[in-house]
């Protein structure tokens, strides 16, 4: 996964509220497992018409916003709806790597920290502020690593909150995979003990077996007085 540290460049206004994931990538495009080539996908009924072609009134069909790397979105919930990495993966694929938004979705939030992107959520005033950037076609800065959003010209914005591991996670470029990578050689040892102390888990216990093995009949339950039970029931 690629490191965020600061990210410049075209902010695309994006005027809605309650935008939902099936907005942002129909249905019709999860039949793929790839992360890749989604972009040309991504908010298809908005991007194009009936019969395909462009609709040049979307804003991310305009220069310069076919090259937006941050999206800055004024109404409230973003990403609502079903839970599809899929839109993540379509936003990244197009260039997006930050979104700033009054609120996200729950699980699409987390969804977009998992693929190394940066949800920003802003108060009115400074949302307000990025807008006017995002409309005149300006580049707006993410700074993580001071948490402070900027103008091309280094004015500040705003200042946002991020979960210290999920910063950890993006400076670093660490995803699932990349975190427990990390973990590697802690998890062999385990896997070496476990062996040692419960082969039977892992299956090493039968295949060191050579011929035949003794076979113990199960102890008849008895109660405490040492006498056989008979009942099943009774067991």
């Amino acid at each position: 996964m690629a490191k965020f540290t600061v990210l410049k460049g075209i902010a695309a206004p994006l005027e809605r509220a309650n935008v939902d994931t099936d907005a942002i990538i129909p249905k019709q495009f999860l039949k793929t497992i790839k992360r890749t080539g989604l972009g040309s996908a991504l908010f298809n009924q908005w991007r194009y018409d009936a019969s395909g072609k462009e609709n040049p009134d979307f804003v991310l069909n305009k220069e310069p916003y076919r090259q937006a790397k941050v999206l800055v979105v004024t109404g409230p919930n973003f990403g609502c709806g079903s839970s599809r990495e899929h839109a993540p993966w379509a936003l990244l694929d197009f260039g997006i790597r930050s979104i700033l938004a009054p609120s996200f979705a729950d699980i699409h939030q987390s969804n977009l920290y998992k693929n190394g992107m940066l949800p920003v959520v802003l108060d009115a005033e400074s949302l307000e502020r990025a807008a006017v950037e995002a409309r005149a076609g300006r580049e707006l800065e993410i700074d993580l690593e001071a948490q402070v959003v900027r103008t091309a010209d280094g004015q500040e914005i705003g200042k946002f909150d991020v979960e210290p591991f999920k910063k950890h996670c993006l400076i670093n470029g660490l995803d699932d995979i990349g975190l427990t990578s990390q973990l590697e050689s802690k998890i062999r040892d385990f896997e070496k003990r476990r062996t040692q102390n419960t082969p039977w888990l892992d299956g090493s216990g039968y295949l060191k077996r050579t011929g035949p093995v003794k076979i113990s009949a199960a102890p008849v339950p008895k109660t405490n007085r040492g006498e056989v039970k008979q009942d099943p029931l009774e067991w």
